[in-house]
């Protein structure tokens, strides 16, 4: 039995949150003063602490800061009234595992810990002082956001996922919809049955069916043996389909089959097979319009569209970043075996001064790339791309791309046109290499070539 230590000065709150806990198999001690609480840290062992940000003889964070000195991995979880994203940020990169806000959502709490727990490094019990980790722990939690807008998708997957409805999640490539779609699964009624994540785009016409429903020996040349699908390795649990739009129009007749009827039929067999499964889809594409234009099946699309989640690219999330930054950071010391401390406040400004097009996925590759390459203790302005450091090429791109008078501010227009441009200028700095261009621009091929039909670039 996990033992938990909740320092609060609120008897009434600690005796509501030791009565939820014990009901969850969690042995639990109260200290109603930080002071109490450092002594119980001190000289009782324990897996996980929970500490409210406001005390009477100190804040939160000093708090945890002496927690930090001595037992370096020991997870804590910050509880407070009070959201505030520089002290979220803050209590994060002094090493707090969660940020959460009262009143405290008793299902979001009990993940919380219980992620914390799963992550936890195994050595809690030295009490020695120790420095900076040279390696974090094996396995660092997702960030989520503390922007308004990251709030705003958080609150949707609080409201969802309990259900079976079927989610779109809608967001620009990177920004992390599978991360979304985990999450949903994880809060879920489902959490403890699969999740099975498929990348549409990666399949090809002939082998999406037999990828998504199976197939039988013999049933097409190369079917050398029984394959089950992914429906059925998702049975009780979740489909997570990405790129939901690159899905063959023959293929969209089956996946909607299966939905409605909850069966699906293997190539070459002529049984149906019951399955259990809720859908989750993922696109950076508009499928309502791509619907109504014929590309994608209407009926399909408004079976889909029980609830929509949308995902704000990273430019919209700047609040996020340094939570990012942290993160990425030590993933990437951990990695990489290194031990960067941190950033200068040159780069943390040019970070967030940055559009990121490639949002977090391109935040990631750059933090990685940034920690391989600097020899200091922490990471300068030497060390980053040229677009990032240099305002003149960010000039020049945008002159490349010949973006359109803003007197006529027509978003769709100047992001279509823009796109257009960059794809072009990418295809001839690659040498018209398609496998290439899809790498530089970060989409898969699938994509890109959607994309070119579209443009009229074939």
């Amino acid at each position: 039995m996990s033992r938990v230590l909740i320092i609060d000065d609120d008897p009434s709150f600690c005796t509501l949150l030791r009565n939820f806990l014990k009901k969850n198999d969690y042995e639990t001690q109260e200290a109603y003063s930080a002071k109490e609480g450092i002594r119980a840290v001190y000289d009782h062992s324990f897996d996980i602490v929970l500490i409210d940000y406001r005390l009477p003889d100190m804040d939160g964070l000093e708090l945890l800061k002496n927690i930090k000195k001595r037992y370096l991995h020991l997870p804590v979880i910050i509880m407070t009234n009070y959201a505030n994203i520089k002290t979220a940020v803050k209590a994060m990169q002094l090493g707090a595992f969660e940020y959460v806000t009262k009143p405290i959502n008793p299902d979001e709490i009990l993940l919380s810990m219980r992620d914390a727990l799963d992550k936890k490094a195994p050595d809690t019990s030295s009490v020695a002082p120790q420095p900076k980790p040279s390696s974090p722990s094996p396995t660092l939690p997702f960030v989520q956001g503390v922007s308004p807008s990251s709030q705003e998708v958080k609150k949707h997957i609080e409201l969802v996922a309990p259900t079976n409805i079927s989610v779109i999640v809608l967001g620009e490539s990177g920004t992390g919809k599978e991360y979304v779609s985990r999450l949903i699964h994880q809060k879920s009624q489902r959490s403890k049955k699969p999740f099975v994540a498929v990348d549409c785009g990666a399949l090809s016409e002939e082998l999406a069916a037999s990828e998504l429903f199976g197939h039988l020996k013999g049933s097409f040349t190369g079917a050398l043996q029984d394959k089950e699908g992914q429906f059925q390795a998702a049975n009780g649990g979740t489909l997570f389909l990405d790129e939901i739009g690159n899905l063959s129009y023959e293929n969209q007749i089956k996946l909607l089959r299966a939905i409605q009827e909850r069966t699906i039929r293997q190539v070459g067999s002529t049984k149906d097979i019951k399955v259990d499964v809720r859908l989750i889809v993922a696109t950076n594409e508009n499928l309502e319009k791509a619907a109504k234009d014929g590309h994608f099946r209407e009926d399909l699309f408004h079976r889909l569209n029980e609830f929509q989640i949308s995902v704000p690219p990273l430019r919209e999330r700047v609040p996020d970043i340094p939570l990012f930054l942290d993160h990425f950071l030590q993933q990437s010391n951990q990695e990489l075996n290194k031990n960067v401390s941190g950033f200068t406040s040159e780069v943390v400004e040019k970070l967030q001064a940055y559009s990121w097009p490639g949002n977090i996925r391109e935040l990631k590759n750059v933090i990685r790339r940034a920690v391989l390459l600097t020899s200091e203790d922490t990471i300068t302005s030497g060390v980053l791309p040229a677009e990032i450091t240099s305002p003149a090429t960010v000039s020049a791109t945008s002159e490349t791309l010949s973006i359109p008078n803003l007197n006529n501010p027509d978003l769709k227009a100047i992001q279509e046109k823009t796109e257009k441009a960059l794809i072009e200028e990418t295809l001839v700095k690659v040498r018209y290499n398609k496998t290439q261009a899809a790498k530089v621009l970060n989409i898969d091929r699938k994509t890109l070539y959607n994309k070119l039909k579209r443009y009229n670039l074939e």
